[in-house]
């Protein structure tokens, strides 16, 4: 991987990691047009340490607060059902479906499920059922009540995101607008419960390629994991203001829009299925 092309990656990454629109379906094809191959899961994972540095700061005070109010549930030092220690076990909670079926299918997330194809089908229908929730999004419920049947459906729908062209942000928000919850709140547990899956994953993948007999690109990957921090920073600045007066019809055109460029290019073969690399 060169320079250039890790930082154009590293910009796909921060600019769409937080938007609906699948970052993964995003690094995919930019990829291929930079690099002529497909950056591969490892490189997502590990650039999204980038982006997800950039909520662990914006968050930071929530952050701090759940762990310390759950630490402190923990030993007994305060009631159990404290709001914050509560938060806590709900973010736990909702990250076991991604964990436990990101491990069971990995070699499929690797190879298989990154065929374009698949991609462009995720990008258009869950770019609909994004569509169809908040047209329909009831938006009154408070991130307070959550509960936990709906803290393990957040989990499921975040495990969709496996798949590229999904989405993390826009399969989680989809199913918080499903059962009534208000848009801000749908994103702010959206960018928690994506903290311990992206970390986890992307040092996984970290340690996983450090084993690899060929010495990886380690300055390009850098530099676009820390372009996608800044890049990312600034997106959630925003996104976290538009939601609160505008809803995601713009999101659904768009991903619309890219899986008919998408397949057009496939069909014409300027795109490749599933490219070497």
């Amino acid at each position: 991987m060169g320079w250039v092309e890790a930082l154009v990656l590293g910009i796909v990454q921060g600019l769409t990691e937080f938007l609906p629109i699948s970052s993964s379906a995003h690094l995919s094809i930019a990829g291929q047009f930079y690099g002529g191959t497909d950056p591969g899961s490892a490189f997502t994972a590990i650039s999204q340490l980038g982006t997800e540095t950039a909520v662990i700061l914006y968050f930071r005070k929530d952050i701090a607060l759940i762990i310390k109010n759950w630490c402190l549930a923990l030993v007994g030092k305060i009631p159990r059902d404290d709001p914050e220690a509560r938060m806590g076990w709900l973010v736990i909670i909702g990250s076991l479906p991604i964990v436990i079926l990101g491990l069971l299918f990995q070699d499929a997330i690797d190879t298989a499920l990154r065929n374009l194809w698949i991609t462009t089908a995720m990008l258009a229908g869950f770019g609909l059922v994004i569509g169809v929730a908040d047209h329909f999004a009831r938006n009154i419920r408070p991130l307070e009540s959550l509960t936990w049947k709906h803290g393990v459906l957040y989990g499921l729908a975040q495990a969709l995101a496996l798949i590229p062209g999904v989405s993390r942000s826009g399969a989680t928000i989809a199913a918080g607008l499903a059962m009534g919850y208000r848009r801000e709140a749908a994103a702010k547990y959206a960018f928690l419960l994506a903290i311990p899956a992206v970390v986890g994953s992307g040092f996984y993948k970290l340690f996983d390629i450090s084993a690899d007999p060929v010495e990886p690109a380690w300055g390009p990957i850098l530099l676009a994991t820390v372009v996608a921090f800044g890049v990312g920073l600034a997106v959630i600045h925003w996104l976290l203001r538009y939601i609160s007066t505008h809803n995601f019809m713009p999101f659904v055109i768009y991903r619309l829009a890219l899986a008919v460029l998408v397949a057009v290019l496939l069909l014409a073969g300027v795109l490749q299925p599933l490219p070497n690399g």
